[in-house]
């Protein structure tokens, strides 16, 4: 048997973008969970993937809207992710979104939005993989928002890790 928290640590080794996916729910509220299990997964027909824990609060919402949106998060908005990984919180208090298709709430700021139609829902153990077709999307070319090793990182901070004990060095041989 692997050990979670190993297989876990393991996993973190890949970086992902971070994403907050929206809908609405029954009573037509916005509903919107922080992701980083997105995945492009067609150009013919277009289509990407994501996937939620069974166990998530928001799962009912995904599971009966017809339509969702990704937002891939811009590098300066992690206090968004934040806010939209919390559990029970008022997630979009102070916001301001659009609608967009099939009535999704739309937030701004974002390196690429994908708004989406339900392809399909399968099981994937303790989460549910849900496929959108991509109806619209749009992009801003800001740069994006990634998770690295149980951390928010930056293309720009990972960029720079190999060599900050490089530069060290050099700056203590210097002095």
């Amino acid at each position: 048997m692997t050990d979670p928290r190993q297989f876990r640590d393991a996993l973190g080794h890949f970086a992902t973008g971070v994403t907050v996916v929206t809908t609405r729910d029954a009573q037509h509220q916005p509903v919107g969970v922080t992701v980083n299990s997105f995945s492009s997964l067609s150009l013919d027909p277009p289509l990407i993937l994501w996937s939620l824990a069974k166990k998530s609060y928001s799962l009912a919402a995904f599971e009966t809207h017809p339509a969702f949106a990704v937002h891939v998060l811009a590098s300066d908005q992690q206090e968004l992710s934040n806010c939209f990984a919390r559990a029970g919180a008022d997630k979009f208090a102070g916001a301001t979104p659009r609608e967009g298709f099939g009535g999704v709430p739309l937030l701004s700021g974002c390196a690429a939005v994908f708004e989406c139609s339900m392809e399909f829902r399968y099981d994937g153990g303790d989460h549910v993989i849900l496929v959108g077709r991509v109806q619209r999307f749009s992009t801003q070319e800001r740069p994006p928002l990634l998770f690295y090793r149980g951390r928010y990182a930056t293309p720009e901070t990972e960029a720079a890790q190999p060599f900050a004990g490089l530069l060290r060095a050099m700056a203590a041989a210097a002095a």
